[in-house]
């Protein structure tokens, strides 16, 4: 289960809802609809974690709703 917030908006200028994950730097997904850039979100959520993992960054911990958004 995914616990960073994802924060979903439609982009005029790409046609295409807009996932952004403001907790794991440029982790980004679109999709034509909402529920699939949330499902291509999740996608590269678990890669961007992966990836972290692999090359021995530091990976910050979920802190749920952003108290700025």
């Amino acid at each position: 289960m995914i616990k960073y917030e994802v924060i979903i908006y439609w982009s005029k200028e790409d046609r295409a809802y807009i996932a952004e994950v403001p907790e794991l730097p440029g982790c980004m997904a679109d999709g034509k609809t909402y529920q699939q850039a949330l499902n291509n979100a999740e996608i590269i959520i678990k890669e961007w974690l992966e990836t972290a993992k692999e090359l021995g960054r530091e990976i910050p911990q979920p802190k749920g709703k952003l108290m700025y958004a």
